[in-house]
């Protein structure tokens, strides 16, 4: 075995969690994956067993070390990723979960939104935390659970219970809940974290009804955060120096470091962040402000669009409709047509995020002939992936002032070229794919050596990319998008119509 230092990376993710082994020229030399399935107890709630969640995370990190052939010994130091907004509430004394994980794309919580902004909190919520009234975040995943389970609103107010996002839960049972710690990107998105003074905020905690006490101390992205048990890994004690929301580590693994760099990660839904330097710029149309990171005490912020359905479109098109076998198909499938026939998908299977975040919208396939084939409906699921990242970038530029230089891109879907390159005709601006396809990962290692002391963020050169740049005319790539915007107006009315 070797004895050089290494990082370990987890991702724990929507799907899984994962742990990959770096060495300290960031090559990728072992990898492990534990499925983490998610459950749908009823139309529009999605939870996670978060005991399975926690009983991965030692599981992957000793399957890739073993993998790598690599010392235990000689692992410096963990970074952790996560799948951001998911909540769980365990028992401080047992260390076990009184209610199922929360997953960041249920919708349970919708009443309790709809309260809040009948109620007017719709700006103040905004103004403190840089965010929208939306069951997307944690605060109100909370609150839907207190309102049903007096027993444990009742554990909260006690202090016998904690709260947190899957960062503190992971941190919690690796250091043997010794740590009970968020970090700042996290916090930033339970809309429990006030923007401005970048502390739990104590009048939204009150609207909330959650004791500040239950929730984990804010953290900064690396350090010394924590440590490992003997029995978490291999019987050795291991610093945790890097935790980071999912987002939040693409964007550091792809180089986003200049105000107005930009990527997209194509996962289960896409996420756009642009930095915004030292400065938040302001949010409009739709747009989340957000912590990018925070590095020797300077906090950096971020701009963020989420799209809903993203690669997700894809698993229906695979899983739902049947039209492919394999994910890799769709590219083979649209790039055998050249274009979609005059058919458009809105994906708003779960509503419509930014810009419109419309929450009651619904699906649509739009301008269906006796022409339309499968190929054609793959490659319309694909222009809907890039024209709702289009819109994104399209208000990102009016929100900041600054012009897309070009996007890089990174997640599953990224490996599509088809994809990539419609995604550089709709932009009319480079997109670039980085050789190394796992930013979320690749960003934990980075904060994981920062936390070590080991680099500095002016230390990481450029990631060698493919880059993809704009071939459609710029008023072919307009159609298409007068096109989408017709498609996304006519499916609101309907569900509009549908629901008086």
């Amino acid at each position: 075995m070797k004895d050089t230092p290494y990082l370990i990376a987890i991702d724990q993710g929507t799907t899984s969690t994962r742990a990959l082994i770096f060495d300290d020229d960031f090559n990728i030399l072992g990898t492990a994956r534990t499925p983490i399935r998610p459950s749908f107890p009823a139309p529009g709630h999605v939870e996670q067993d978060a005991g399975a969640i926690h009983r991965s995370l030692s599981a992957v990190m000793e399957e890739a070390v073993l993998q790598a052939g690599v010392a235990p010994a000689a692992c410096r130091g963990i970074g952790i990723t996560n799948q951001r907004e998911t909540v769980i509430i365990w028992d401080r004394h047992t260390g076990l979960p009184v209610y199922p994980a929360i997953v960041w794309q249920s919708r349970q919580s919708e009443d309790i939104c709809r309260n809040l902004r009948d109620a007017g909190c719709e700006e103040m919520i905004r103004t403190r935390t840089g965010l929208r009234i939306d069951p997307y975040f944690s605060a109100t995943k909370i609150r839907w659970i207190t309102s049903r389970r007096p027993d444990v609103a009742d554990g909260l107010r006690k202090g016998d219970l904690l709260i947190g996002t899957v960062d503190s839960w992971a941190v919690w049972h690796l250091s043997g809940g010794t740590r009970h710690i968020t970090d700042i990107t996290n916090a930033s998105r339970t809309l429990l974290f006030n923007i401005n003074t970048l502390t739990w905020d104590p009048e939204l905690c009150a609207l909330f009804d959650i004791p500040m006490h239950a929730l984990p101390e804010i953290v900064d992205n690396c350090g010394i955060l924590a440590e490992t048990t003997p029995t978490a890994f291999f019987g050795r004690r291991v610093p945790i120096t890097g935790l980071i929301g999912d987002q939040q580590a693409a964007l550091l693994g792809q180089r986003c470091f200049r105000p107005g760099d930009i990527k997209n990660t194509y996962g289960t839904g896409g996420f756009l962040l642009m930095n915004t330097g030292t400065q938040r710029a302001n949010a409009t149309d739709g747009l989340l402000q957000t912590v990018a990171y925070k590095l020797d005490d300077t906090p950096h912020f971020a701009l963020e669009g989420a799209i809903f359905v993203s690669g997700s479109l894809i698993q229906w098109l695979r899983d739902g409709l049947g039209l492919i076998e394999t994910a890799a198909d769709s590219a083979r499938l649209a790039g055998s047509v050249s274009d979609s026939g005059g058919v458009v998908i809105v994906p708003a299977f779960t509503g419509l995020a930014c810009p419109y975040w419309d929450e009651q919208c619904r699906g649509g396939i739009l301008n269906l002939t006796r022409g339309t084939t499968k190929a054609h409906l793959v490659r319309a699921a694909l222009e809907a992936m890039c024209t709702q990242v289009k819109d994104v970038c399209d208000a990102m530029t009016r929100a900041s002032g600054q012009t897309i230089r070009s996007l890089r891109v990174d997640g599953g879907a990224s490996a599509n070229p088809v994809l990539l390159q419609l995604q550089a005709d709709l932009l009319q601006a480079p997109v670039r794919r980085a050789d190394c396809v796992e930013a979320t990962a690749l960003g934990a290692a980075m904060a994981a050596v920062m936390g070590l002391g080991l680099k500095k963020i002016q230390d990481f050169s450029p990631l060698p990319v493919q880059t993809f740049l704009p071939q459609m005319p710029p008023e072919q790539a307009n159609a298409m998008m007068a096109r989408w915007h017709h498609a996304v107006d006519v499916t609101r009315q309907f569900t509009t119509n549908m629901e008086q």
